[in-house]
């Protein structure tokens, strides 16, 4: 009876750091999915409408096409709130271990999953061309799916010890922060048409 709990306290002692680190990564893909659309945002609010008898090709393509907006609002602005509610769920699942939360966050990133492959779709099928800060929140959202599913086969966020809030919260914050500001910057560096 003794190898058996030794056998299960290995086998957790072992998957807690990796459940933890794949949340870790998911916060990380997030932040990075967070830039690419707060970078698109930009572009929506700062650069458009690109100034008359230019035509768009390539992103622009992409990004002023009539796919790009629900109604006024860019999608770029939805995805950047779509990331930043994956960033205070991970952030939160990784603190809490709530199994609520690892239950809320699988359905809205299938949905940012199903909209990722209509968006990935609409750019080579329809518009014709690729915008590549889309194609890498494409990629990000396929990659929190992934890691969702990893950290599912393991047992659930609960098989790791919650993290200090004091862990999670600056480094997230700092993150986000300084990609928002590297997305910022790279806007004026940008090859915007007309600009």
């Amino acid at each position: 009876m003794g190898e058996i709990t030794t056998g299960t306290l290995e086998r957790t002692a072992t998957e807690t750091p990796l459940v933890n680190r794949l949340i870790g990564a998911f916060l990380a893909v997030a932040v990075v999915g967070w830039g690419a659309s707060i970078f698109l945002t930009a572009v929506h609010f700062w650069a458009l409408p690109l100034p008359s008898g230019i035509e768009p090709s390539g992103s622009m393509a992409v990004i002023t096409s009539q796919w790009a907006y629900i109604g006024p609002i860019p999608l770029a602005l939805l995805g950047a709130g779509y990331y930043l509610t994956m960033l205070v769920m991970g952030g939160l699942w990784l603190e809490t271990k709530d199994e609520r939360l690892e239950t809320l966050i699988i359905p809205i990133t299938v949905g940012g999953l199903f909209a990722s492959a209509y968006f990935v779709y609409l750019q080579l099928g329809v518009i014709g061309a690729i915008c590549p800060f889309c194609m890498i929140s494409a990629a990000a959202t396929t990659t929190l799916f992934g890691l969702e599913l990893g950290v599912k086969y393991l047992g659930g966020g609960a098989a790791a010890a919650a993290v200090s809030s004091h862990r999670i919260w600056p480094p997230v914050f700092v993150a986000t922060l300084a990609i928002t500001v590297l997305a910022m910057y790279g806007m004026t560096l940008a090859p915007i048409p007309g600009a």
